[in-house]
């Protein structure tokens, strides 16, 4: 049995100390036989990149001919190589990690990674060279260039680029004018990418460019305007990430029983699944860190983790309110909105964009689709159709929402007023604590709030607040997307006894109060209905309430 993966991204360590790799290097062929050479091609963070870009650099690089048999003697590309195989002097790039605190350390940050990645070029294929460090990234690229044409006048390089966009990522969610001043037209990175592209003209044969959002492009695409995007390319959708049957074989792989697989799948397949790229794409894709993060702790504890998403990753992905400020208005909060509520935003996605200019909604949701907050999940009127794809980004959205809730309201919630939610539930069956904090934030949202109130928002809220129950299976009709009751908590652990709730919600407006018995038998009728659903019926000490909110005044009734 080989180890797991998880935090490799170096192909050949993977290899060489025994790890178990997902396949991918089908797409070596696939992206060699393509007649572009120039190649971008954008995922979420921690989908693998590194590691297929890495992938890529052991492949061609003719330092590593006599290595190639123990590199990929058992893939794909090692049964059936092309004819570019060890063949080019590899110049690789990782432009992550770069202190972004002001633009002289951003410059300097990126200046230290031209210098190193290029002083180790330079001493791995012996070339006669000195890299000065007091010169400009830019300039440095240009005089490697030279240099290399004239000693080795024959050969060709590949320039591999990961995280191309990683400190302009992090510039943009709070220095717009900095990320201006990097990529403009007299911008030190926009030049580089000149230099760059010069090269091509001689000594640069291949590039392969991978990072998360092509926010960059627009203003540097006259200064690089030769590289193709294969992002929304049917042909790569799986090229990162796992897909289910690449999971199925890796837990064959680690020796999980198929009793524990069917355990197991459903809650990966919950939180970690459900990713399309493109429109066409075949199949839906894992978040692969996540899925390896998961198994590696299923296997040390023998048990399914408490804690299901990566610390690790979760820092990347908590970026979310940084990016939607960019977008301020109704726009964002119509986005955020819909995602919460699951009804989806029909949409076409920008291929490039400059947020240094206005972002408008188009902007936002193109963002959110590239960030792996959104993905394809369908398509209407020749469109593409987002959804979030998984309960981990749904658990993200949640926060935010209530973090804009907050804002307005000057509400908090602080982890004693969710233990109380939680016990008061879990023990009693009752739902007075959190009913009662769903009724201040209606009491102080201002009236010009409850001109778009309806029961949608109302459960949107309550949603919301409920999805930091963590010892609650959530599922609701906005999930589902069928008739289902609007919200329902199961425990996940149902040895321990605990108590479970349904609820069914209406809305009423504050001259509509004459109809709340009306509403109120509406929703019991509901809740009865669904009471006899096979899926629920089942359930054991569940709790079921109605509950109807007249403007900012609730009314609950337990349906015995």
């Amino acid at each position: 049995m080989k180890k797991l993966p998880y935090g490799i991204s170096n192909y050949e360590e993977l290899v060489e100390d025994g790890y178990y790799y997902v396949d991918k290097t089908m797409y070596i062929e696939k992206l060699e036989n393509l007649a572009e050479k120039r190649i971008l091609f954008l995922r979420p963070r921690k989908f693998g990149k590194t590691l297929f870009t890495s992938t890529l650099e052991n492949y061609y690089d003719l330092k590593k001919v006599d290595k190639f048999k123990t590199l990929y003697g058992n893939t794909y590309i090692g049964k059936n190589p092309t004819k570019l195989k060890n063949s080019y002097y590899i110049l690789k790039f990782n432009f992550s990690g770069i202190d972004t605190s002001n633009e002289e350390t951003t410059m300097k940050g990126f200046r230290s990674k031209v210098q190193s990645s290029i002083k180790f070029f330079v001493e791995k294929y012996g070339l006669d060279f000195f890299v000065n460090n007091q010169e400009e990234a830019e300039n440095i690229l240009d005089d490697l260039i030279k240099a290399f044409k004239i000693q080795r006048a024959e050969e060709k390089i590949y320039v591999i680029i990961d995280e191309y966009d990683h400190f302009a990522n992090e510039l943009l969610g709070f220095n717009t004018n900095q990320f201006k001043n990097l990529v403009s037209k007299n911008g030190k990175v926009r030049k580089w990418y000149e230099i760059l592209k010069e090269g091509t003209e001689s000594v640069i044969d291949r590039i392969f460019i991978t990072g998360v959002a092509p926010i960059t492009l627009d203003s540097l695409t006259s200064g690089f305007n030769i590289s193709s995007d294969k992002t929304q390319d049917e042909r790569f959708n799986e090229m990162m990430g796992f897909t289910e049957k690449e999971l199925k074989e890796l837990m064959n792989q680690q020796n999980i029983k198929q009793e524990k697989q069917e355990e197991i799948l459903p809650i990966m397949r919950e939180n970690y699944d459900g990713y399309k790229f493109s429109l066409h794409g075949k199949e839906k894709i894992y978040n692969s860190n996540m899925c390896l993060y998961f198994l590696n702790n299923y296997l040390a504890l023998e048990r399914i983790p408490e804690q299901l998403i990566d610390m690790n990753i979760a820092s990347d992905y908590t970026k979310l309110g940084k990016m939607l400020s960019l977008c301020q208005g109704e726009e964002r909060e119509k986005v955020i909105e819909k995602t919460v509520s699951g009804e989806g935003i029909v949409s076409d996605i920008r291929q490039k964009f400059n947020p240094a200019m206005d972002f408008t909604e188009m902007d936002l949701i193109s963002m959110l689709y590239y960030l792996g907050y959104l993905t394809i999940a369908g398509e209407e009127f020749e469109k593409p159709k987002l959804k979030v794809p998984n309960k981990v980004m749904k658990e993200i959205y949640s926060e935010y929402f209530l973090e804009i809730l907050k804002e307005e309201t000057d509400l908090q919630i602080r982890e004693s007023d969710y233990n109380e939610m939680l016990r008061e539930i879990a023990l009693e069956g009752k739902i007075d604590k959190i009913i009662e904090m769903l009724g201040k934030y209606l009491k102080n949202l201002s009236n010009r709030d409850f001109i778009k109130f309806d029961e949608k928002y109302i459960k949107i809220i309550f949603y919301c607040i409920a999805m930091n129950l963590k010892i609650f299976r959530l599922k609701s009709e906005m999930e589902v997307q069928k008739k289902y009751p609007d919200i329902l908590l199961i425990p996940k652990d149902a040895s321990k006894g605990y108590k479970g709730v349904m609820i069914e919600f209406k809305y009423l407006k504050k001259e509509e109060a004459g109809k709340l018995k009306e509403k109120q038998e509406e929703a019991k009728k509901q809740i009865k209905e669904y009471g006899e659903f096979e899926e629920i019926r089942d359930l054991k000490n569940i709790y079921k309430y109605t509950v109807v909110a007249v403007n900012d005044e609730i009314y609950v009734d337990e349906i015995l």
